[in-house]
């Protein structure tokens, strides 16, 4: 492991003041809340600071619901979060992603904001024996375009880059309309989700839209999207503890047989979280006719590109959503 300083600062301002860099792997300093990601890469000398800023205790952890909707600090852990009786009833897309993800260890440690902030699993980025990966090494190249890449992205890609955002719960949250609440030394702003990850382009290695010294202090979901039906579906190739090879979060709103309105956000194809405008605006009106959802799924295929090994992920992200369709549909 690089050899790194561990600050442990009082308070978040004290925090702030480091100017620590997320999603960079050039970054000197940078934060650490539950580790569960950052200590694997460490190990791996995949990431090299040298000073880690620790934000354990000066972060919230509160999970609250009111009348704006549902309000989660950035330092509650996913297994707090997932096992709220009010996000369970009135959320549950968010509990069923966190429960789909990692193992029960892992969420009993990891934060939401951390998991949103996760490194791509791309065994190119994570294995220092491949020195061409420009998220690692800017302008080195990316072995993933004619090398091993099943598990690689289909949407958002570039010539530069071709590696999946990895969080589940960063898909439900997307389809959910959330937004981020960021603070930074020169104060505080609100993202939406959908704009909280950069798509690759010729600067992969710039993830984020975080600046330096800016972190990640809780995640609002509006209150329109309480009590709407939905399902999140993941397709892996074992049953627990593995990455999405497609994902599926819809949420949807009925009008007797028909869907009124549906939000639909694909994970495990694109380089970030995925919302699919196009399919949703073809699944208001539509009943669940199988042919009618299929319709409706086949637009997500615009604007994809395989690279071979991946390009069944093309056919399968319809299928996911077709299936999470007919699953939300069906429950009362």
């Amino acid at each position: 492991m690089h050899p790194f300083v561990l600050e442990r600062p009082r308070d978040l301002s004290a925090a702030l003041s480091f100017g620590a860099q997320a999603g960079r792997n050039d970054a000197p300093v940078e934060y650490i809340a539950g580790g569960t990601d950052m200590v694997q890469l460490l190990q791996e000398y995949v990431r090299r600071p040298d000073r880690l800023v620790s934000l354990a205790g000066v972060l919230d952890d509160g999970i609250e619901i009111g009348p704006q909707g549902l309000r989660l600090g950035a330092a509650a852990t996913m297994a707090e979060v997932a096992a709220h009786q009010a996000v369970v009833e009135q959320f549950p897309l968010i509990s069923q992603a966190l429960l789909n993800s990692a193992s029960p260890q892992v969420r009993n440690q990891a934060t939401m904001g951390g998991n949103l902030l996760q490194r791509t699993r791309c065994p190119y980025f994570r294995d220092v024996g491949y020195e061409a990966c420009n998220k690692r090494a800017p302008g080195s190249g990316c072995a993933a375009l004619d090398g091993e890449n099943r598990w690689h992205a289909v949407l958002g890609t570039s010539d530069d880059c071709i590696a999946v955002h990895p969080s589940d719960l960063a898909v439900a949250l997307v389809a959910l309309d959330a937004s981020v609440e960021l603070r930074g030394t020169g104060g505080d702003r609100s993202v939406p989700l959908s704009d909280l990850h950069r798509l690759p382009r010729d600067t992969p290695h710039l993830e984020t839209v975080l600046g330096p010294g800016e972190v990640i202090t809780a995640i609002t979901v509006p209150a329109n999207a309480a009590g709407l039906r939905s399902h999140y579906l993941k397709v892996r190739d074992r049953a627990s503890f593995e990455f999405a090879v497609v994902s599926a979060a819809v949420a949807i709103e009925t009008d007797g047989a028909r869907i009124r309105q549906a939000r639909v956000a694909l994970g495990g194809v694109g380089t970030k979280p995925w919302r699919l405008p196009n399919v949703e605006t073809a699944l208001a009106g539509a009943d669940f006719e199988p042919a009618a959802l299929r319709q409706a799924a086949a637009l997500a295929a615009d604007g994809t590109r395989g690279r071979g090994h991946n390009d069944f992920k093309i056919e399968l992200m319809q299928r996911a959503i077709v299936r999470a369709v007919e699953i939300a549909g069906a429950r009362a």
